[in-house]
């Protein structure tokens, strides 16, 4: 019974042994076969996720511009009328977009009332003409005889005022053939100027009205641009300055600025400048009402650029990868300024010798390790 007793504590103790022995050896084990897959983690976390081109910041003279929406107008628009009433339009010669000179024909108003008016005045001074005449010889012959007192005081003065008369009735004859003749003159429509016709309202057999719009005439083909311009930049602009304008398909077309306006408009708080387009464009590249976008250039001044490619926008920051130690990218947030070409300014957030990934930068995340491919000159 002892022996009995003695062995129960024996199998209890060798029993508790074997299973610390189990789990030690199950820890083991674990640890040898994890231990391989912590180390392939890390190697792949160490994996390069791109391979990348990098570039450094250039330093470039680029030119200073002021950006300004406008509306494109004639530079002048004469309009164009009858200065007849209730006679009718006979002929039209020109349409919209011709091309006219100063004191071309574009309509003719019926002229056969007035050209028989014309013809009564003529002979209406004829015949005053002659009353002058015979006035005239009447009085003449009343002096010589005045003398001799063949003939009284009284009728020589009946003779003087007839001549008087005559001479005023012959004086208003002019005046009405006068008259006449410039009525005749304008049932002949005329170019004021040459340019381009850009609205025409005449009609064939249309009966015309004193003041009634004919044509519309853009004086010498001239356009310009009205810029809108905001208060605090209208100081910097003056007369002279050069313009480019982009048209709504692409064209960019130069001007000069002519005037910058004297008011501003106190509920934009912007003012207008006035731009003089060249002649040689209207028509083909800006036509009136176009909308434009444009620059003046204000000067020149020096720029640190990178390529646009190397610029990131996102959440509305611009952002650049920069290459840090061990082939690690930062993201680093940059402000930016002017464009020209491919290039972009960059004006704060990046030293000048800072390395920059090239292109590719969205498929970076910040940290990523990278393996660099080649160092290009100003990308």
């Amino acid at each position: 019974m002892q022996s009995h007793a003695l062995a129960k504590p024996i199998s209890v103790t060798l029993l508790a042994v074997a299973l610390a022995t189990a789990v030690v050896w199950a820890v083991v084990r674990h640890s040898a076969e994890s231990a391989p897959a912590g180390e392939a983690d890390r190697t792949a976390a160490a994996k390069p996720a791109l391979t990348v081109s990098l570039t450094t910041p250039q330093r470039a003279d680029w030119p200073r511009t002021l950006a300004a929406n406008g509306n494109i107008a004639a530079w002048q628009e004469a309009i164009i009328g009858a200065e007849l009433s209730n006679y009718r339009l006979t002929e039209v010669n020109v349409n919209v977009g011709d091309t006219v000179s100063k004191g071309q024909l574009l309509a003719r108003i019926s002229s056969d009332t007035v050209a028989a008016e014309l013809a009564q005045g003529k002979a209406a001074l004829a015949e005053t003409q002659a009353t002058l005449a015979e006035a005239q010889a009447n009085a003449e012959r009343a002096h010589r005889l005045r003398s001799s007192g063949m003939i009284s005081a009284q009728q020589v003065n009946q003779y003087l005022t007839a001549e008087q008369t005559a001479a005023a009735r012959l004086n208003a004859a002019r005046a009405k053939l006068q008259a006449d003749e410039v009525r005749m003159a304008q049932t002949r429509v005329l170019a004021p100027d040459a340019g381009i016709i850009s609205a025409r309202n005449a009609t064939v057999g249309s009966l015309t009205q004193v003041g009634q719009e004919l044509f519309r005439l853009i004086r010498g083909g001239r356009l310009e641009w009205r810029a809108e311009v905001t208060e605090a930049e209208l100081s910097r602009l003056k007369p002279g300055t050069t313009a480019t304008l982009t048209t709504p398909n692409g064209t960019r077309v130069s001007g000069r600025l002519r005037t910058v306006g004297p008011t501003v408009d106190p509920q934009t708080r912007n003012g207008l400048v006035y731009v003089d387009l060249p002649t040689e464009a209207t028509g083909r590249d800006v036509r009136a009402g176009m909308f434009a976008r444009g620059e003046f250039e204000l000067g020149r001044a020096p720029a640190l650029t990178l390529p646009q490619s190397a610029v990131l926008l996102r959440e509305g920051f611009a952002y650049v990868f920069r290459l840090d130690g061990d082939n690690r990218v930062a993201q680093t947030k940059v402000s930016v300024g002017r464009r020209s070409g491919d290039r972009i300014e960059i004006t704060g957030g990046l030293e000048a010798n800072a390395q920059v990934v090239v292109r590719g930068g969205g498929f970076l995340a910040d940290g990523d390790v990278v393996r660099v491919a080649a160092q290009t000159d100003g990308g």
